[in-house]
């Protein structure tokens, strides 16, 4: 079993930045793959962005290309998306995922997290 924590969400206008990290604890010795989705108020949950266990492949939903970034950090067990050009609909609740190598399904979620992006 994984356990994810995520933090650094928050309130900011449009235009700005921000940095949402997330830990993971648990059975970690054994490699996956982490990325995130979001669900905005109403709306079906939907990806956002993932990593590969080694960093070499990055995948990124096409309203978020060019402005977001996933990266992670192997040795603290830790995934991160810096935001970029934040916009009033990227305001959502943003969940930290994993999943193993040998699964194609996100199986491990985190509690998420709130970001709200102001006009």
């Amino acid at each position: 079993q994984v356990q994810l924590v995520e933090s650094g969400g928050g309130l900011v206008e449009a235009g700005a930045s921000l940095r949402l990290s997330c830990a993971a604890s648990g059975r970690t010795s054994t490699t996956y793959y982490m990325g995130w989705f979001r669900q905005a108020p109403g709306k079906a949950r939907e990806f956002v962005a993932d990593i590969s266990e080694s960093s070499v492949y990055t995948r990124y939903a096409d309203s978020v290309k060019g402005r977001f970034m996933i990266s992670r950090e192997t040795s603290k067990n830790a995934v991160y998306l810096q935001m970029n050009s934040l916009k009033p609909e990227d305001t959502a609740v943003y969940y930290c995922v994993a999943r193993r190598l040998s699964t194609t399904t996100y199986g491990y979620w985190g509690q998420g997290t709130q970001v709200t992006v102001s006009t």
